[in-house]
């Protein structure tokens, strides 16, 4: 995305006072003026002739002193901060002009100013500055000023009052107040006329820079009303640059164009406002993806897919997305060895109806080997709406509800084994169909998130915070109805000028009813504690874990090359800890510990698009059941939160 800087347009259009000063910056007549006899030189010169007329040998003359006359609201002080004539030095004309200038320079006083030497004695000459000062200043007048207050712009001015008129301390104060509409993002403001009454009332008119129109331009397939709903800035407003960055940041938000920038110039129509135009370049959005990877939870895995960024022109999201996996990969004995297969086909609206709410359906199904109950078949086919809304008063906080029906059927993987394990532990196997317990559920969930993040792909700083509540209704036996929550937090510190370390916390658990066992939590594996494998560390209805990581380059890398793509690889060292409560049949009978702290290391490739790809070993410090061997690779795709 490129952002053009943009030229002052308007000039200040001065008037003052007493005589035509039309230039910013005002001259001294010249020496051999011929049209003011009574001019600031012609005035010293008279004076030193009088003197020499009157036989004093001035190159035997020093200055005595400087004596200031006239001045009633500007110090003398300040005015001999100006003056370089010092006791004892030689008189001469050249240096009672060069300090007069001085003087005038102020800005305080008028050309009517004198300088006359009087004489001491034969050997010294005190010089009289007379100073004649301009009409002072006793209130201001700000007009066109409809988006920065008055209070803040009359507080640059503020030490001008009561001072006479000053165009070079004005001039001053007028670009610092157009600098400070700049800060606020009004770059286009400027101060077009300042008057003044005999009074002492100086009036400043203001152009904040009004736009006129907004014009798109480069938008073939997109429908130019999707552009404009992405336009938050109107005509008629004032131009603001930090909105229309918005504005342009949420054009390329949508994924629909190459380039986003604008273009202002001075309208035709209307000489007093700007036109806006914004020039889009279109990208291809339709893109069919082939792909595979590692993942613990789903083994060597290929998939395929279809997405299209702008579906039809309308800004909407179509995607198909299919996954085929050859299962958990280091598994432990209650996992079968089974193929994982997925399918998701989804389709997101960002302006639902025309409102600030979006729109995320999905249908989806699933057949993989049970995470939670061992050596089980889990099946799920359902459909699922989502319905979001960022909050205009809380610009990171995003509310959400989800309306999703599932069905969910476990079916049983090897029997004859787990008979042999209930027995082992002495657990009558009438348990075993509660474990095997699925259904038809109605869930709706609400939610909130907040994120302040400073990328979403390598936040180095930020926080992002979730919760949810699920209200499951089982339509089939509604008494297996139940509800719970949970949420996390995970904040960012930089560390140097690449490197970070987050914190997060985690915590969930059932609020009411009878969760089925396959909606359980689970610790152990990606995305969880690491060290231990899939579920190793237990399953239950409530959870509690935190996490701490820290994220750099590879050190010295950049020394040897300078390649691009390096720099989206990172090494990671991390602990995590974690508890489960509300334990499970399936963590009696295969011992696991309930709660661990593991520490480890770890790589993530970032890839645009997809998130970080990650590879952690980690070692358990504690909660390793005797006999079980220490340490687990896990693997990751994206970020789990």
């Amino acid at each position: 995305m490129v952002v053009q800087a943009y030229p002052s347009y308007a000039a200040v259009k001065w008037k003052f006072w007493e005589k035509d000063k039309s230039n910013t910056e005002q001259t001294l007549p010249e020496n051999n003026s011929e049209t003011d006899e009574d001019s600031l030189w012609n005035k010293i010169h008279s004076d030193t002739q009088k003197l020499q007329a009157e036989k004093t040998q001035t190159s035997d003359v020093k200055f005595h002193s400087v004596e200031i006359v006239g001045n009633n609201l500007v110090s003398t002080d300040e005015i001999m901060q100006n003056i370089t004539i010092q006791p004892g030095d030689p008189y001469s004309v050249e240096a009672v002009q060069q300090n007069l200038k001085a003087v005038y320079d102020m800005g305080y006083f008028s050309d009517k100013m004198r300088a006359i030497p009087v004489k001491i004695d034969d050997k010294n000459i005190k010089i009289r500055i007379i100073v004649q000062e301009n009409v002072p200043i006793t209130d201001f007048n700000i007009t066109g000023n409809n988006s920065v207050a008055t209070g803040d712009l009359l507080q640059i001015l503020d030490s001008l009052l009561n001072k006479p008129q000053n165009i070079l301390k004005l001039n001053d104060a007028i670009t610092e107040i157009q600098e400070y509409y700049a800060s606020q993002g009004y770059i286009l403001a400027r101060v077009t006329s300042i008057t003044d009454d005999p009074d002492g009332m100086v009036n400043i008119a203001i152009d904040e820079g009004k736009i006129g129109s907004i014009v798109i331009e480069g938008n073939k397939k997109t429908k130019e009303f999707v552009v404009r709903r992405n336009i938050l800035t109107q005509p008629g407003t004032i131009y603001n640059e930090n909105l229309i960055k918005q504005d342009l940041m949420r054009l390329y938000g949508t994924q629909a164009f190459k380039d986003v920038k604008r273009t202002i110039e001075r309208s035709e129509d209307n000489p007093e406002a700007y036109d806006v135009t914004i020039h889009l370049e279109e990208q291809r959005t339709g893109t069919i993806s082939i792909g595979g990877g590692l993942d613990t939870a789903t083994g060597l895995f290929g998939t395929g897919g279809f997405t299209d960024n702008n579906f039809r022109g309308l800004g909407q999201r179509v995607s198909l997305n299919l996954l085929a996996g050859t299962g958990i990969v280091m598994a432990d004995s209650s996992m079968l060895n089974r193929a994982n297969l997925q399918a998701e086909l989804s389709w997101f609206e960002p302006k639902f109806r025309g409102t600030d709410n979006a729109l995320m359906v999905k249908l989806f199904g699933r057949d993989y080997a049970s995470y939670q109950i061992p050596l089980a078949v889990e099946q799920r086919f359902g459909i699922e709406s989502t319905i979001s809304r960022a909050f205009t008063s809380f610009p990171h906080l995003t509310g959400a509800f989800t309306v999703g029906l599932e069905n969910v059927h476990v079916k049983e993987g090897d029997g004859n084994q787990i008979a042999g394990l209930y027995a082992a532990h002495n657990i009558p196997i009438s348990e075993r169909a509660k474990q095997l317990q699925g259904g038809l559920f109605l869930t709706l969930s609400p939610s909130l998130v907040y994120d302040t993040r400073d990328s979403s792909t390598l936040p180095r700083q930020g926080v992002f915070a979730n919760v949810r509540f699920d209200e499951s209704f089982a339509l089939d036996e509604f008494e297996n109805t139940f509800g719970k929550l949970s949420g996390g937090i995970k904040r960012y510190y930089p560390v140097g000028k690449k490197s970070s370390v987050s914190l997060a916390f985690r915590a969930g658990g059932k609020i009411h009813g009878d969760m089925p066992e396959v909606m359980a939590y689970r610790l152990g594996g990606p995305y969880t504690v690491r060290g231990f494998r899939m579920s190793g560390i237990g399953t239950g209805t409530g959870f509690m874990m935190g996490q701490a990581e820290f994220q750099t380059p590879i050190p010295f890398l950049d020394r040897i090359t300078d390649a691009k793509f390096l720099d989206n690889i990172r090494i990671a060292a991390f602990v995590d800890a974690g508890q489960i409560y509300g334990s499970t049949v399936t963590n009696e009978i295969y011992n696991r510990p309930i709660h661990a702290i593991t520490a480890g290391v770890g790589v993530r490739v970032f890839v645009p698009g997809v998130g970080p790809l990650s590879i952690d070993w980690g070692y358990p410090l504690t909660g390793v059941p005797e006999g079980t061997s220490k340490g687990a690779f896990t693997f990751g795709v994206g970020e789990f939160y």
